[in-house]
């Protein structure tokens, strides 16, 4: 009796390239997917993590998403990288671009968290979600932001 497709496999329906199941394409160790989780994409579906922007290793905060999510084509994270200071005399973050400036680093800058989605969860085409997000199991968004 057929159980399914394994989680391993990388194309899940037989013929449909844009379709994958995200854990087996993803390189960078700071998004963590659980299996069964599908990602279709217009164009390439490899290149899922070029949608999840300001992600940066200094940083450390993590995207993690849960078992059985579906993700619309054109879905954007937002990670705390794209956060600036709001408490300074400017937005404009001096200290990383260094060559001096770096000397005013502040002790910690702006991170809402790790950006979690729970498990079950439907992420429809062009939703755009910012650090620090939380998606509740079974949730679905079909808006621009979450």
């Amino acid at each position: 009796m057929p159980c399914g497709p394994s989680p391993e496999t990388r194309h899940p329906i037989a013929g449909q390239t844009r379709l994958v199941y995200l854990k087996n394409i993803i390189t960078n160790p700071n998004i963590i997917v659980g299996d069964y989780t599908y990602y279709d994409d217009f164009e390439n579906p490899e290149n899922f993590e070029r949608n999840v922007r300001y992600h940066f290793d200094f940083i450390g905060d993590k995207l993690i998403i849960g078992k059985f999510c579906s993700i619309a084509s054109d879905v954007t994270f937002i990670m705390n990288g794209g956060n600036h200071r709001t408490d300074w005399f400017t937005n404009y973050p001096f200290p990383v671009f260094g060559q001096g400036w770096e000397a005013a680093m502040p002790d910690s800058w702006p991170n809402k968290g790790d950006t979690v989605i729970g498990h079950d969860v439907w992420i429809g085409y062009g939703a755009t979600l910012m650090p620090g997000g939380r998606g509740g199991m079974g949730r679905s968004s079909r808006r621009k932001q979450w």
